[in-house]
């Protein structure tokens, strides 16, 4: 980065914008090419949101309505593959119905940014919160990320382009914000200037990857066993670089910007002096930390570590981290059904990951907050109870469903 570039005068403005909205704002900032909608709650307050900006000339962009969440997804990855930089996104069952396109896109090395309005896969109907739908591209090659206010989710959009776009990575990238509770709530963001933006974000460049008649190539080739595993093995490699790539644009950011996220990988909150820690995704961590600093009044020492980047998954950082605590109880706004020990997802995540360390406490795991369930102060405390009796030796259930009714 040229010393230009750090010296560009700050013309930060400030906006009272939902956490949809300011995804939507980082794609203006981003000047993307190609944004593709289909409407469906909680995301479609993105693409409303994206229509107001083109209707008022303040984007320059193709806008198009698709008739599916399959063919939005198809249409931005093929305008991708032709050097346009692309956003699209969708929520719950949307998701799902657009998996053929998202099950081929990391493949294809097609790093579009998407957003996930996180919500609870029907049936039975709910628009609430849940985070099985993003969770289920976690094996396919998409990086995933899950932010907590309305702030981070416009700065990760920018660096969300900057790492899929690395030519060491061309992975797409999912943004993760939980259905109303973020994508619905207004909070003050700082808005950066383009001038700032420019020297932070690239023009997208595909180079010899470029599908263009003067560049003829072959885009999604019928491999079969013929050369399956090596691109398999190519797109591995891929994921495992952008943990690198991560770590390089955070601080670019924070020397750009001024902002800093600390560990770009999990934050860290009241943990310095902790017995125990709770570990979650997403907008969680608010009740979370309002019952920490309640509980820290009464003399509990009690952290909270939220996960940001859960693909790529920072499993030796995240060992040593949680390795220094007496127990630590992992709370999922998710399920897997018959999983190992009937855990959520990211509690067994977790478990993995602490298994070659040798500090391994205990920990237990809860299932919370699922369909938009608030997740309460007295649900924090009843879970971290919990932990301290992991912590003290008595025997828990591995997993533990919180505030059902009796």
């Amino acid at each position: 980065m040229t010393q230009a570039a750090l010296e560009i005068k700050d013309a930060e403005t400030t906006a009272l914008i939902t956490g949809s909205e300011a995804i939507a704002v980082a794609c203006k900032l981003a000047d993307v090419d190609v944004i593709t909608a289909y409407p469906i709650r909680p995301y479609d307050t993105v693409m409303q949101y994206v229509a107001k900006l083109v209707a008022n000339g303040e984007l320059d962009c193709e806008y198009i309505v698709a008739e599916s969440e399959h063919s939005q997804f198809e249409i931005v990855k093929h305008a991708s593959a032709a050097g346009a930089r692309v956003f699209c996104g969708s929520s719950g069952v949307g998701w799902m119905y657009a998996f053929e396109a998202l099950t081929v896109t990391p493949a294809l090395r097609i790093p579009m940014v998407a957003m996930v309005g996180n919500r609870a896969l029907d049936d039975p109907g709910a628009f609430g919160v849940e985070h099985n739908d993003a969770l289920a591209v976690r094996d396919l090659g998409w990086q995933l990320v899950w932010v907590d206010n309305a702030q981070e989710a416009l700065d990760t959009a920018l660096i969300a382009y900057r790492v899929a776009e690395d030519r060491r990575v061309f992975l797409p990238c999912a943004i993760s914000c939980d259905g109303a509770f973020l994508t619905h709530s207004q909070a003050l963001v700082k808005i950066p200037s383009s001038e700032k933006v420019n020297a932070f974000l690239p023009r997208y460049d595909r180079g010899d990857l470029l599908l263009h008649p003067d560049n003829p190539i072959t885009v999604a080739p019928q491999a079969n066993e013929d050369w399956l595993m090596e691109i398999r093995r190519q797109t591995a490699a891929a994921m495992e670089r952008s943990y690198t790539v991560i770590r390089e644009v955070y601080r670019d950011f924070e020397r750009i910007f001024g902002r800093s996220y600390g560990n770009p990988f999990f934050e860290e909150y009241e943990t310095e002096d902790a017995d125990i820690v709770l570990v979650g995704m997403g907008t969680l961590s608010i009740p979370v930390k309002v019952a920490i600093r309640q509980m820290r009044k009464e003399g509990k020492k009690v952290g909270f570590v939220r996960m940001r980047w859960f693909r790529p998954f920072a499993a030796e950082e995240l060992a040593k981290s949680l390795g220094r605590f007496a127990a630590v109880g992992i709370i999922d706004r998710d399920f897997s059904l018959g999983a190992p020990y009937l855990s959520g997802v990211l509690a067994t995540e977790v478990r993995a990951a602490m298994y070659p360390s040798a500090k391994r406490p205990p920990i237990p795991g809860f299932i919370c907050g699922l369909g938009g369930r608030e997740v309460t102060v007295p649900d924090v405390v009843k879970m971290s109870d919990i932990v301290y009796e992991a912590a003290d030796g008595k025997a828990q259930p591995l997993t533990q469903w919180i505030g059902l009714r009796e």
